[in-house]
């Protein structure tokens, strides 16, 4: 998710897109081997011999190992040719998924899901920037764009196909064609998408500068918090919906979630240099409105319908408007903040995991919507604070 400047030598006049359709896949395999546990946990649980909420710990410990490892692994391998660090990067998936797929005992599968983590964070600080490193300056934007589909395709398509065939032939097989989308993607990555090199020298900027900025707070508060309560409903959702008796619709809510998710992307690509601030408020307002419909109305199988859609209207634009609001704010120390927005954008998914799994225990599955909204206020208290920095009336440049 970092920024980075053009290739000095790339003067190509259209997009490469089967170079950018090849990083859209990396994409799309980081993403949805994050959240493909989230339509599978009663059938890995039964198998694995663990509690639903120990299941739910394989996002933790992914998102744990993107969170801990992504900023220093990306100083480390700062230097490294791109294309020689993606390739890594997408072996460490085959190799994780693999392992997940025909592990039996749940402290492997939770190390593979770590090393799944791990690979995510090598994968994510490189993606954006690559993308970019590909085409000339004034076509950067239309570059990432192409690249970053993989995350609402991953959302739409993904979860709810792993979710079937989780249910149709076992959730093993769900990963088992993980890995074979990832040995595919190897060979297309090595035979289609030109080599970058990496950086000569890799600037470090002190985390108190960058904190120091005007609006960067603001911003990483916001995606905290906000993304933690999205993933302590997400992680969890075949279980909630399986407290309802709604556990076989998993994957029809998943499909209706990831469409509206697209919808979500397309607005926001369409009004955010003029409307940052109002969509960050109509997003936070619209998955709170569809916590509150499944708090009240869990039993009615179209009203969780109709609060997937606006879950997926508030949640599919969300991760660009944080990424935009954070690079604005941001100003020179930009990537930096970026960085920061990564690593805490990870952690709170793996927070998210470990607070729905201690819920769970607690209160039961019902508890999950009601802990949504009691986190969104905060979220909702500070955009609507951040007038002047972090998320403007106006954006600078708009």
């Amino acid at each position: 998710m970092t920024t980075t400047t053009t290739h000095p030598g790339n003067t190509t006049r259209s997009l490469p897109l089967p170079a950018l359709l090849a990083l859209a896949t990396a994409v799309f395999v980081t993403s949805l081997t994050e959240t493909l546990p989230a339509g599978l946990l009663p059938a890995m649980s039964a198998d694995l011999g663990v509690s639903e909420s120990a299941a739910g710990q394989a996002v933790t410990v992914y998102a744990a190992g993107t969170a801990l490892t992504a900023i220093p692994l990306s100083a480390a391998t700062a230097a490294w040719r791109r294309k020689r660090l993606l390739l890594a990067a997408m072996a460490g998936f085959a190799v994780a998924n693999t392992v997940t797929a025909v592990s039996g005992h749940y402290a492997l599968t939770m190390a593979a899901r770590f090393v799944a983590g791990v690979a995510a964070g090598l994968a994510w600080a490189l993606l954006a920037g690559y993308a970019r490193r590909l085409v000339p300056g004034p076509m950067q934007g239309r570059a990432v764009a192409v690249v970053m589909t993989g995350v609402p395709v991953a959302l739409s398509v993904g979860v709810p196909a792993g979710a079937y065939l989780g249910g149709a032939l076992g959730w093993r097989w769900a990963f088992a064609l993980m890995t074979a989308v990832a040995v595919v993607l190897l060979g297309w990555i090595a035979l289609g998408v030109p080599d970058r090199p990496g950086q000569e020298r890799a600037g470090r900027v002190p985390m108190a500068r960058v904190l120091s900025v005007p609006g960067v707070v603001p911003v990483l508060f916001v995606t905290l918090v906000f993304v933690l309560a999205h993933t302590v409903l997400y992680a969890y959702i075949a279980t909630f919906l399986d407290a309802f008796g709604l556990g076989d619709s998993t994957d029809l809510v998943l499909l209706v979630f990831g469409g509206a998710s697209l919808l979500s992307i397309w607005i926001v690509g369409a009004f955010i240099d003029r409307r940052l601030r109002a969509l960050t408020v109509a997003s936070t307002v619209l998955v709170g409105a569809a916590a509150a419909l499944l708090a009240v109305f869990a039993d009615s199988p179209a009203l969780v319908y109709v609060a997937a859609s606006l879950w997926g209207l508030g949640w599919g634009g969300a991760p660009t408007l944080l990424q935009t609001a954070v690079a604005d704010a941001g100003g020179e120390q930009a990537d930096a903040a970026q960085a920061m927005l990564v690593t805490l954008w990870n952690a709170a998914m793996a927070g998210g995991g470990a607070v729905g799994g201690l819920l769970l225990g607690l209160f039961g599955a019902t508890a999950f919507p009601w802990s949504v909204l009691a986190l969104l206020v905060p979220v909702v208290a500070v955009v609507a604070g951040a007038r002047t920095h972090g998320f403007p009336v106006l954006r600078a440049g708009a």
